[in-house]
């Protein structure tokens, strides 16, 4: 399965610090940005033209970002384009709102998700062991907290994905012991719409480079964990979810042979992989991942954020935006 989707990442300040991210730039840098209100909802508005059926939107932890600008920019992307499905904001990016407006944690979610607010994504948890976690972003996001977070959300009925960034300072102790969480979690919530793991990329990473992170798993490692995640979850989270992105096309299609069923979502746009080096693009074609299964003998079928059917109606060719897919 696929969801055709565009990705919004609508500021890259940020001072949290984080050692593996080659995203985050302070607000003096050339490269410093931080999208308007009516530049993200154009973004999704084009998105919906385009047959997108979810806007995916996260940002780094800008020191000046009102907590309540989440609930803005959510409850922009509702008022551009009704339809859209809005899976928005990492646990971290809920713990920094709910810190600046002074609500706890399910205040804030009740209130993005009147704004607008569908599913969140369940970024930000690296590895859920905060011996490791110390190593990677100093304590940036305890376990307990991103563990709050999500099962708030899902108590709220906002469902979300689940993730594991492995291959820098982890083992695989620490994978099946991060599984255990997350299976945890879903016993006792079922918001877990999927789980992704997420191969470190390591090129520009500010812990590689300083020589204390590996070099990203091996090939072994990435159908190690994939295949793991499958009997680990099964009967729990139905749905592993490669990154093309981190793995390009000879990898998905390796983990889809051993464990994957899901290969995430077209795009359109994605930053944050890029910069730290991933070399096999921002953006693929509904032609392209089909391919991908295709090329296994495997049928491809789009689906919504919460592997519902999709309803399909006219769209545009990419080309109209100036968006080349596949880039």
């Amino acid at each position: 399965t696929y969801v055709v989707n565009r990705n919004i990442n609508f500021t890259n300040v940020c001072y949290t610090g984080c050692r593996f991210c080659a995203f985050a730039q302070r607000r003096t840098d050339a490269d410093a940005y931080t999208l308007s209100l009516e530049q993200v909802g154009d973004r999704a508005e084009e998105a919906w033209v385009l047959g997108a059926t979810e806007v995916c939107m996260q940002g780094g932890i800008h020191p000046e970002l009102a907590g309540t600008a989440y609930f803005d920019i959510a409850a922009e992307v509702r008022r551009r384009v009704p339809q859209m499905h809005v899976h928005a904001f990492s646990p971290m990016e809920v713990v920094n709102g709910a810190s600046r407006t002074g609500l706890s944690i399910r205040d804030w979610l009740v209130k993005a998700k009147e704004a607008g607010l569908d599913t969140i994504p369940g970024t930000a948890a690296e590895i859920l062991d905060d011996d490791v976690r110390w190593v990677l972003t100093r304590g940036k996001l305890p376990t307990a907290a991103w563990i709050e977070v999500v099962t708030t959300a899902h108590e709220l009925g906002i469902r979300s994905s689940s993730t594991m960034m492995y291959g820098h300072v982890d083992t695989p102790a620490h994978w099946v012991a991060h599984l255990r969480v997350l299976t945890g979690i879903q016993d006792r919530t079922g918001g877990f719409t999927e789980f992704v793991p997420l191969p470190f990329v390591h090129h520009n990473a500010p812990i590689y480079l300083a020589g204390l992170a590996r070099p990203g798993p091996t090939v072994a490692e990435n159908r190690a964990v994939h295949a793991v995640a499958r009997l680990m979850l099964h009967g729990r989270i139905d749905h592993v979810q490669c990154s093309w992105v981190k793995l390009g096309t000879a990898g998905a299609r390796q983990v889809l042979t051993g464990g994957a069923d899901d290969l995430g979502g077209t795009l359109m746009e994605e930053t944050i992989s890029r910069m730290a080096g991933a070399p096999h693009g921002s953006r693929r074609s509904v032609a392209e991942l089909t391919d991908i299964a295709t090329g296994l003998g495997r049928p491809a079928r789009q689906r919504t954020t919460t592997y519902g059917a999709v309803a399909h109606r006219p769209v545009e060719p990419i080309s109209a935006f100036g968006l080349t897919m596949g880039e």
